[in-house]
């Protein structure tokens, strides 16, 4: 045992003990006087501390009943009041706050809590301008009100003394620089308002709600009217980040409000809603769509465009039923709002003064006189402000104050006769609405159009408005009941920015195209599926589908990879459906748009850049139009895509390779330098490399699988059994930097099994693609024979289909062979390579190679190739006896002699069409 030599005592072996939590009282209690000498020694016993007492929480309740019988927290606060500085202020937050982390029973946070030390700290002057006392300060709150519920709150909130200093403290730091800090207290204010305890929710209400909600919604205007010049003053998009910043921060606003609202407190929801509208949303949002010309003293406003994202953020987040529908009445009127928009008896403690202005008193001021205020009546504290509000209501501004009748009125009935009052009123004599609808034009750009698009798109989506409200102007939603007519002029302008969506030329994005046919689908579309949309308006759909076809007719004549881009721009389209709410995150919507890539700004966000991305936005148009008419008629989709992952197969498969074509040969990967065995399997689709399964005789392990459409090959100049194999994901850009999916080395037996390799898949590659196009040019009415004088190369004459064959719809059609007599006049030069390269093969005939030749060129797909999977899976598809491909190899089976090269292949009978049956299987792969 070692000897303190400055104590006198002993210290214990023992770390974890009461023993030791006693000789670190005793050093607390020769040290009471915080100096730089002493000052290390303080911090690590304070942190020594907190780790006794979680581990007395969990193993001895004895070490909690010693701290409490020390009282040990006196010793904390008494450092507190030295000013001791930074250092010691942060370890005793910081052992503060991992101790309530930490603790689990509630017995020792009760003792903790116990005698108010913890309000105590709290209500200590810290040096806030320390970025670190700051940071441990607030965290020490927010792990504070993780604790509070029913029985914890009396430990915090003092009843009598009306003293609530965790809440009071908090929240004036809700504008904080720091955005940790922000979020913070917003956490912090959202576990207090959870508790149910009916005197500090009325203490909430009367002592710190207005003023606090008044200085927030004041802050989120000086927020949006920031935004808006960040916005009004960006210059070739430089303002980019700052403005997403901004707008997440909006966008966090939006959720804690909406967190308060779906509380379900009304104490707190009328006061809230009450500030909100009139004291944000109508003066600075809804009344910026139409700018006030004629007053005097031109009130704070923002561009119609910020102003249609943010509404359009509001209705998408909060579903609060009197904020919304008392919005939504509002921009339904006649008149500008310059009236109380909400109003109740539980809200008179505020005025109902439609302006954005300051609050009288800022929050951290409120709360120096927050103690002198809470001794008065209870009487004069609800009697005095009331009188002076009406006084200064009616003094301020005679026409803002609703009348006794007006507010005793109920939220419903007042919308009962906002509804029939307007119900008479066209869509063009309410401003609000007709500003919105002129939004539309997208004749120019589509800059306003997309984000009254959002708008429209957030008032169909939210939950918490009246549908009887939308019926007035024919604004049909999901919530509709009939659907049996809609908002004409509505549909026009939707269908006119999809006209010009269609054109080559046309300065419509990607995005808003795809957000005009969901607001249209939400207009005219029933929930059964059925569609209400009259015969006018579908022949215009049906003459821009016919438009954006004959454009990319000509596209499919000259492009060469306009496959790849066709594919691509549907897995696109498929894959990432447009979300309205992820959209208005983009601070990019309110920048005018731009056609460069170099902003990072996504390719459905922007204009396409040269004539690559103008025929991807010129095939995604056609499949959004396409898919837009299947909707309205209620069609299935059949042909797209044009590969089905379920018809292919995939690697861990299991095959029954018997009586099927393969080709041996060893793979090198260019990732490493491990060779692998493998036998070829080129199916009409895809290239399958298998390996032997050690189980079943004559059955294959997939161990890799690609689309034959995206091999590349080429030989070795140095060798010539080996092929140089790279298959990669399309790309649809020639921008874009393809994806590889295998790199390879194949090395074969001989030179004659690697020509034949190399032709099958090089005319394997063309016939898969030549289906595919085939595919796109029946999609784009296109007639076979057309579609043949397009895609048959010159240089080899092949084409997909012969004139005596005719392709049956949804089936690959086998090819005639062509006469052998054509064939071998075309071989001639190759079979005297070929003997060149094998001179000790004397006894391989011209007839040997020609077969060996063209058993390569001749690749159908006539060949089945079935598919078996492990357990109960498998043995069901062997009793359905399903197909599930078929592969196209002819390799030559002859027995081998002695006067035979051993460069041979198998060939397989094609007397049969329907199934092949070959001489080679696995039985003899080991022999290759």
């Amino acid at each position: 045992m070692l000897r303190n030599k400055i104590f006198g005592s002993s210290k214990p072996k023992n770390v974890h003990s009461l023993e030791n939590l006693k000789y670190l009282y005793n050093v607390l209690l020769r040290h009471q006087t915080v100096t730089e000498s002493n000052r290390a020694l303080l911090v690590e016993t304070l942190r020594s501390i907190s780790e006794i007492l979680i581990w007395g929480d969990q193993n001895d309740s004895t070490v909690f009943d010693f701290f409490l019988e020390k009282n040990m927290l006196v010793f904390f606060i008494k450092y507190l009041e030295q000013k001791s500085g930074q250092y010691i202020s942060v370890q005793l937050l910081q052992t503060l706050n991992i101790l309530f982390e930490n603790i689990s029973k509630e017995t020792c946070i009760y003792f903790l809590l116990s005698n108010n030390h913890v309000n105590s700290i709290i209500s200590h002057q810290f040096d806030f301008t320390d970025e670190e006392v700051m940071a441990y300060y607030i965290s020490f709150m927010k792990t504070l009100s993780l604790k509070l519920n029913k029985y914890t709150i009396h430990f915090f909130f003092n009843e009598h003394s009306e003293d609530f200093p965790l809440y009071t403290q908090a929240i004036k730091f809700f504008n904080h620089s720091e955005s940790m800090v922000r979020i913070a207290v917003r956490t912090i204010t959202l576990n207090i308002y959870k508790v149910e305890n009916q005197r500090m929710q009325t203490f909430i209400r009367e002592k710190t709600c207005a003023p606090y909600f008044s200085n927030l919604v004041w802050y989120m205007g000086n927020h949006v009217l920031e935004l808006n010049s960040c916005v009004q003053h960006d210059i070739n998009h430089k303002s980019k980040d700052k403005l997403q910043d901004l707008v997440a921060e909006h966008l966090d606003h939006l959720h804690y409000l909406n967190d308060i609202l779906g509380l379900g407190i009304d104490l707190l929801n009328n006061i809230l809603t009450d500030y909100l509208l009139n004291r944000l949303y109508i003066p600075l949002y809804v009344n910026s769509l139409i700018p006030d010309q004629d007053s005097q003293k031109p009130a704070p406003q923002i561009s119609a465009a910020v102003s249609l994202f943010l509404l359009s953020q509001v209705f998408l987040i909060i579903h609060h039923q009197p904020l919304v529908r008392r919005l939504m009445s509002l921009l339904l009127g006649p008149t500008r709002g310059n009236t109380g928009a909400f109003s109740s008896t539980e809200s008179a403690l505020h005025p109902t003064i439609v302006q954005f202005i300051a609050p009288d008193v800022s929050l951290k001021d409120e709360f120096v006189h927050l103690e002198r205020r809470a001794s008065a009546p209870v009487s004069t504290l609800e009697s005095a402000p009331m009188e002076q509000l009406e006084d200064q209501q009616e003094s301020a501004s005679p026409e803002v104050g609703l009348s006794e009748s007006q507010t005793n009125t109920t939220d419903d009935e007042k919308l009962g006769k906002d509804s029939v009052t307007a119900s008479s009123l066209s869509l063009l004599q309410r401003p609000y609405i007709k500003a919105i609808v002129e939004c539309l034009d997208a004749v120019d750009d589509d800059f306003r159009a997309l984000l009254a698009l959002c708008l429209l798109y957030a008032i169909g989506q939210n939950t918490g408005l009246n549908q009887e409200q939308l019926d007035t102007i024919n604004f049909t939603t999901r919530m509709s009941k009939r659907k049996d007519t809609y908002n004409e002029l509505l549909v026009d302008k939707i269908i006119k920015i999809i006209t010009l969506s269609s054109q080559f030329a046309g300065k419509v994005r990607l995005a808003t195209l795809e957000l005009s046919i969901m607001v249209l689908n939400m207009l005219v579309v029933m929930d059964d599926g059925t569609s209400c949309l009259r015969d006018n308006h579908y022949a215009t759909l049906i003459s821009i589908k016919e438009e954006s076809m004959a454009l990319l007719r000509d596209v499919f004549k000259t492009e060469e990879i306009f496959l790849d881009m066709f594919e691509d721009e549907f897995r696109e389209m498929t894959k990432r459906e447009l979300n309205v709410e992820y959209l208005t995150m983009e601070a990019t919507i309110l920048l005018q748009p731009t056609s460069t890539p170099l902003t990072d700004i996504k390719f459905i966000q922007r204009l396409p850049c040269g004539e690559v991305e103008r025929i991807r936005k010129a095939i995604r148009v056609y499949l959004h139009i396409r898919k837009l008419l299947q909707n309205l008629n209620g069609d299935i989709e059949t042909q797209l895509p044009l590969s089905k992952s379920s018809d292919c197969v995939k690697v861990g498969d299991v095959l029954d390779l018997n009586n099927s074509d393969l080709i041996g040969c060893t793979v090198i990967r260019d990732q490493s330098s491990k060779k692998e065995r493998r036998f070829l399997v080129i199916d009409i689709t895809q290239l399958i490399m298998v390996e032997p399964e050690t189980g079943r005789l004559g059955w294959g392990v997939v161990r890799f699988a690609g689309y034959l459409q995206d091999v590349e090959v080429t030989g070795d100049r140095d060798d010539s059994r080996s092929l140089h194999i790279n298959i990669h994901k399309p790309a649809s850009s020639h921008l874009a930097k393809p994806l590889p999916l295998l790199t390879a080395k194949l090395t074969f037996d001989d030179h004659i099994r690697c020509v034949a390799a190399k032709q099958r898949l090089t005319k394997g590659r063309t016939k898969a693609r030549q289906r595919k196009m085939m595919v796109i040019a029946n999609m784009l009415d296109l007639t076979t024979t057309q579609a043949n004088a397009i895609l048959q190369p010159s240089s080899t004459g092949y084409s997909l289909f012969s004139n005596s064959v005719r392709p049956v719809p949804g089936r690959i059609t086998q090819v005639t062979s062509r006469p052998r007599s054509q064939a071998v006049s075309k071989v001639t030069d190759e079979v005297s390579a070929l003997k060149q390269v094998r001179k000790s093969d004397t006894d391989l005939s011209k007839t040997d190679a020609y077969q060996a030749l063209n058993s390569s060129q001749h690749v159908d797909g006539d060949s089945s190739l079935r598919q078996s999977t492990q357990g109960s899976s498998g043995a069901s598809g062997a009793s359905g006896g399903e197909e599930l491909m078929c592969i196209q190899m002819k390799e030559m089976s002859q027995p081998r002699s002695s006067t035979q090269s051993p460069s041979h292949v198998y060939k397989a009978n094609i007397d049969n069409p329907a199934i092949i049956p070959f001489g080679a299987s696995l039985d003899n792969m080991k022999d290759v």
